[in-house]
């Protein structure tokens, strides 16, 4: 398996800072979500039509890949004007993965709405990620769906995954996620195991209130002794990213903290400390 961190981590970086420091600590490759506190990456003069064919050469030549580009996009609203919107947010972004090499976009479910069912809830994602695929297909950009809010857990987002017939999907596995939401442990559905192909990874325990507070890696309860014994048994052999959320926790330390840590814990996990 190969490293790699999404920039959550440094939300406040520039591009030229993501790749310098991802050479720096040890990394394989960068998972783009924010740059210079910008979501919209399009809007961002290195991610624009003129400027993508630069930044790919200069990810290249930091010998780094971009694993996925990350979308703000999700399909879980009853309205099909909404829906529509976050297919257009997720194509958008998908312009980006494809300028910068990347194999996919990520998009989420993400909650069953006031007055909705869950059934109807997974059969409007599905039916967006159908869309989604659809249009996509000439860029060979692929669909990664991240498992997060009511679908984190492994029964649930099944319950999406066995209405996808399309090629180009597949699964960003966060086990943290359901360990966060409702203690899951971090064990891959039957439905789920072909369709893994990214994952995402995390530390927590939870407060004297039961809240789940975000940790270092290995300094917390989430089981990773689990999540990676699922993960051999199923042969996977991509890319670990490590999710530090300083975007929507800005108390957490700094990434030149938090990213060194995580590489020294990789290093002392696979050395079998």
């Amino acid at each position: 398996m190969k490293t790699s961190f999404s920039t959550l981590a440094c939300p406040e970086w520039t591009l030229q800072q993501v790749l310098d420091g991802a050479v720096r600590y040890g990394f394989d490759g960068v998972e783009l979500r924010v740059v210079s506190h910008e979501l919209d990456l399009w809007k961002l003069p290195e991610f624009s039509d003129a400027g993508l064919s630069a930044t790919r050469r200069l990810i290249e030549n930091h010998g780094l890949k971009v694993v996925s580009v990350g979308s703000s996009a999700n399909f879980h609203s009853p309205d099909a004007l909404e829906r529509e919107r976050n297919v257009g947010l997720a194509m958008r972004m998908a312009e980006v993965a494809a300028g910068v090499g990347a194999p996919s976009v990520r998009v989420f479910p993400d909650r069953i709405q006031p007055g909705c069912t869950r059934n109807q809830t997974a059969d409007w994602i599905a039916s967006s990620l159908h869309s989604l695929l659809e249009r996509l297909k000439p860029s060979g950009i692929e669909v990664w769906l991240e498992t997060h809010g009511d679908f984190a857990r492994a029964a649930d987002v099944s319950e999406i995954v066995e209405r996808m017939e399309l090629a180009g999907f597949g699964i960003i596995w966060d086990p943290a996620n359901a360990f966060a939401e409702s203690d899951e442990a971090p064990h891959l559905s039957e439905s789920m195991k072909q369709y893994i192909r990214h994952v995402h990874a995390k530390d927590l325990r939870r407060s004297a209130d039961g809240k789940p507070q975000y940790i270092l890696a290995g300094q917390g309860d989430f089981p990773f002794s689990e999540m990676f014994a699922s993960l051999d048994a199923i042969g996977y052999d991509g890319y670990i990213s490590f999710e530090w959320e300083r975007q929507w926790h800005p108390e957490l330390v700094a990434a030149d903290v938090a990213l060194p840590h995580f590489i020294n814990w990789w290093k002392s996990r696979e050395a079998g400390g």
